[in-house]
């Protein structure tokens, strides 16, 4: 079994590179690895040891009377100590394996972890529903009596469902959370007009000449012009940079020379949210206006003192206001903006944007070229193919990503199967007994029914609850975006585990159906 399972990975990645290597994002060369062969069997067998040692070991001791009372009566039986030493050691040979030879022996540990948790968690939550089920007042209605007693019945799938579906659906919402937050922050959230192009190195002294040609060059297009240095916090409060300790969101401002500007209007896409903006004759004490965000990690606030290093010469400014800047405007801002009469008389040079009413390719390629002929000197960046990158980027990411979703929507597919396939005697059982006592096709279709769709969306509400709190934390933490719950999906993923869990439980059930009563009470 375990050769033939081998020999079908091996040449998978030769069915999906023929079938699918036209939109694969990247070049895949398909080959044997027989180094990760014989990692895949020995986790293969070390899970296989572990997962059939405790029914072997149980087997061992159980008297053939109890095989037949087990039926309708559970009774506990631990195997033989021998047994369970076996299984420990075999866990913690798996466990040691899967870290050890891990990349990253940390996210591993992690990984280890959190399944050992979510299983511990989805034992629990099958015998909740059961303890619910057990305690719910009788109905009179015969079919979903008879489903609620099935979900705590001896011998019920409960616990068999719960635990080979809801870790797989909170993985698949995890995914799929992260997938629509991915195209939410980089896609949807885009602006419909960004700038067609950045200009940038443009010479102070050609500034004005630069815009005039701009306007003439692309007469129904916005023209959007801001002076811009280059320095380097040095201090902040009377303490270096580098001893302070900013977060880890605020520490990249620290690291190397930022862009700097003056100006006496609150910048385009900037909202002030504490403090206040000077007044456009200012010619006070210099003034700086800092982003909010950045501010917060380097525990500065209104009134303090930073010091910039610009062209060699360290310049204190006292903190106005906090801004809150929208980047994915695409226009241009700045963490820093200083008062008007910060940086007089300092060699600086300009940055500008041009924003095409109605955008072609042709024009862009036609303003380049102007542009490049008359002010050599200026460089021009073309925002339109910056965002066909970041598009495409995503897009194959997201691509990845649904790809991922289905390979674990399988895999909870087929383990459910395993699942249902195991509980397969007893479903035989009782449905011959229910029918010889008179109980329809049509009745028990609709328990089984019910028992199904009442434990898969228990399961379900595991998953989404599961799944969007891990995906709220890689979006957030691991990502530094910002997270908004994507209810569409996670209410998709539910339907398709009520569909998936009622689905298999009912074509197993008629299968159990189709079952001639006499033949199987003659075996009783």
């Amino acid at each position: 079994m375990k050769i033939s399972t081998l020999t079908c990975g091996a040449a998978l990645p030769y069915v999906i590179v023929g079938v699918f290597g036209k939109v694969l994002p990247l070049p895949v060369v398909p080959a044997l690895h027989f180094e990760e062969l014989a990692l895949s069997f020995v986790y293969g067998l070390l899970t296989a040891l572990a997962f059939g040692l405790w029914p072997l070991g149980r087997v061992h001791d159980v008297p053939v009377a109890a095989l037949f009372r087990e039926t309708v009566t559970s009774a506990w039986h631990r195997p033989r100590w021998r047994y369970v030493a076996l299984m420990v050691a075999v866990i913690a040979t798996l466990v040691a394996v899967a870290i050890g030879l891990a990349y990253d022996k940390r996210i591993a540990a992690v990984f280890v972890a959190s399944s050992v948790a979510v299983f511990v968690l989805l034992r629990a939550i099958a015998a909740g529903l059961m303890a619910l089920a057990r305690r719910m007042p009788r109905s009179r209605i015969t079919m979903l009596r008879l489903a609620i007693s099935n979900i705590y019945r001896p011998g019920a799938l409960t616990p068999s469902v719960v635990l080979s579906l809801g870790l797989g659906l909170a993985v698949l919402v995890t995914i799929t959370q992260i997938d629509g937050n991915l195209r939410r922050q980089f896609l949807a959230a885009l602006p419909e007009r960004a700038p067609s192009f950045y200009f940038i190195d443009i010479p102070s002294s050609d500034s004005e000449r630069f815009g005039a040609f701009l306007k003439k060059v692309s007469a129904d297009a916005t023209v959007e012009e801001v002076p811009m240095l280059r320095g380097r916090i040095v201090a902040a409060r009377g303490v270096k940079a580098e001893e302070m300790k900013p977060s880890q969101d605020s520490e990249w401002v620290l690291q190397s020379d930022r862009g700097l500007t003056y100006t006496s209007e609150i910048p385009k896409g900037s909202k002030i949210v504490e403090g206040e903006w000077w007044g456009a004759d200012y010619q006070g004490p210099i003034l700086v206006s800092m982003e909010k965000k950045i501010a917060d990690g380097l525990k500065l606030k209104i009134g303090d003192e930073i010091v910039v290093n610009v062209l060699g010469r360290d310049v204190p400014a006292k903190i106005s206001n906090l801004r809150n800047i929208d980047w994915q405007g695409l226009g241009i801002n700045f963490v820093l903006v200083f008062s008007p009469n910060a940086f007089k008389g300092a060699p600086h040079s300009h940055v500008a944007t041009l924003t095409e009413a109605h955008p072609d390719p042709d024009s862009d390629a036609r303003i380049i070229r102007q542009v490049a002929d008359a002010f050599p000197m200026v460089t021009s960046v073309r925002v339109r193919e910056a965002l066909e990158t970041i598009g495409t980027v995503v897009t194959n990411l997201a691509l990845a990503i649904r790809g991922a979703s289905a390979v674990t929507l399988i895999s909870a597919i087929l383990v459910l199967g395993g699942a249902l396939a195991a509980g397969h005697r007893h479903r035989v059982y009782d449905a011959v007994i229910l029918k010889t006592l008179g109980a329809t096709r049509v009745r028990l279709l609709g328990a089984y029914a019910l028992e199904y769709l009442m434990i898969g969306f228990a399961t379900a509400v595991f998953g989404v609850i599961a799944g969007s709190v891990a995906a709220w934390l890689i979006v957030t933490r691991l990502m530094t975006l910002s997270f908004v719950w994507q209810a569409g999906s996670a209410a998709g993923v539910v339907a398709a585990a009520l569909v998936v869990t009622v689905g298999l439980g009912l074509a197993g059930t008629l299968l159990a159906l189709n079952q001639k009563p006499a033949t199987v009470l003659r075996n009783l």
